[in-house]
């Protein structure tokens, strides 16, 4: 395992939330608390710009994705909006609404059809495709719990969530058919999952928690990797 850090100022001093790399390899996007988005330079960690939508409030950005044309960006604000940017234009091309509270983690399939958002009430199903977009939703968890991440596989045939545990759905039929076929269980002891990744081909899933761990899970075992610039070593079980 390979992990990149980079130290970089923040814009106004806010809290940043999320980070999405560009399908290029070339730029990166940093959402924040201040109701901005920096578009970055990968290689020299260069802010190219900071955009922030002047036609409404500049609710705080909770969560980002790139879209895997490149040039649409999601994002999540404290005030249960999602945003979808053109990130050429610098404009707002939609406004998603629906959510309770601020949406936490948001994945659009590698087809660009749909969006998968997540926040306190669970998650939505989107079809960009369509006026009315809004076609599922559902709760993993209880009211209580959070649902704190979400992520398609490659393929689009696997949706993971993450919130007391992480659980994984199978898509028999986009539009009505989701069937839970895998529960991992939260090892941190924590009882909160934070964040969670495909690996290629669905063979693994990433996982983060509260106790500072990365936990990869996969068909036979599991193994654990402390992340070396925050634990200062490296261990696998």
């Amino acid at each position: 395992m390979v992990v990149y850090f980079i130290s970089l100022p923040v814009p106004n001093g806010f809290k940043v939330e999320a980070v999405t790399v560009n399908k290029t390899n070339k730029y990166f996007v940093t959402a924040s608390l201040d109701g901005t988005w920096c578009l970055y330079d990968l290689s020299s960690g260069t802010c190219l710009t900071q955009v922030s939508d002047t036609s409404s409030s500049s609710e705080g950005y909770t969560s980002a994705a790139f879209h895997p044309d490149g040039v649409i960006l999601g994002a999540g604000t404290t005030d249960a909006l999602v945003k979808i940017w053109d990130v050429k234009r610098q404009e707002v091309a939609a406004t998603l609404e629906g959510h309770a509270g601020p949406v936490t983690a948001i994945s659009f399939s590698e087809n660009g059809y749909f969006l998968a958002t997540a926040a306190h009430d669970g998650v939505k199903l989107w079809d960009l495709r369509k006026p009315n977009m809004n076609f599922r939703n559902f709760a993993p968890y209880v009211s209580e719990t959070p649902t704190n991440s979400v992520e398609f596989d490659h393929s689009g045939s696997f949706l993971a969530v993450a919130g007391s545990d992480i659980r994984i759905y199978q898509v028999a039929n986009m539009k009505s058919e989701w069937n839970c076929i895998k529960t991992f269980p939260d090892l941190s002891g924590t009882g909160k999952d934070t964040c969670v990744k495909f690996g290629p081909d669905a063979k693994y899933i990433a996982a983060g928690s509260m106790d500072r761990n990365l936990r990869i899970f996969g068909r036979l075992r599991v193994e654990l990797y402390l992340v070396p610039f925050f634990f200062g070593s490296v261990f696998r079980s």
